[in-house]
């Protein structure tokens, strides 16, 4: 009976301290990472930069692919008065032009998807500075990134947004 009433008045002390601890109001905020990388400055500066690193590559795919296309039309158009070997030579010529082109649009993703991840790692690391800086001047306990539903009042992204456009400049 003697252990029962320890272990009761036990208990009753973790309710209380857990109703203690409960007291302490915390804060919690929320950041929209979809706008920071689109809306901010050093996001907008980023996708500057990748435009104009792989616009020439890209010109060049656009070219290659309507250069495709035209030689696809004009050997449609002159199949019926070609020989067998010379239309069989047109179609290794477009099956190697096409297979260049497929490589080359390949590659150019996978460079472009690579730069565009680095830069979006940086406009990340700043954005996180700027949370952090944020979180401890207005003191949240919290900051969340994704959620299934949250209340407006508790969105700092225009905040985080504000800090690092002002970092940008």
């Amino acid at each position: 009976m003697k252990t029962l009433n320890t272990i009761w008045a036990s208990a009753l002390m973790c309710v209380a301290l857990a109703s203690g601890v409960q007291a302490q109001e915390s804060r919690i905020a929320f950041i929209n990472s979809q706008r920071i990388t689109s809306e901010s400055g050093p996001a907008k500066a980023a996708t500057a930069k990748l435009e104009a690193e792989f616009s020439k590559r890209q010109k060049e795919l656009t070219d290659l692919q309507s250069s495709l296309k035209t030689f696809s039309e004009k050997f449609e158009r002159d199949a019926p008065t070609m020989t067998e070997s010379q239309r069989t030579a047109k179609q290794k010529e477009f099956v190697e032009q096409n297979r260049d082109f497929q490589r080359k649009k390949r590659e150019f993703d996978e460079d472009l998807n690579g730069r565009r991840n680095e830069e979006l790692q940086q406009v990340y690391e700043k954005a996180t500075k700027a949370i952090k800086q944020l979180s401890e001047t207005e003191k949240y306990d919290l900051v969340v990134q994704e959620a299934v539903y949250f209340n407006p009042k508790i969105d700092i992204t225009d905040k985080v947004i504000k800090i690092l456009n002002a970092g940008a400049k």
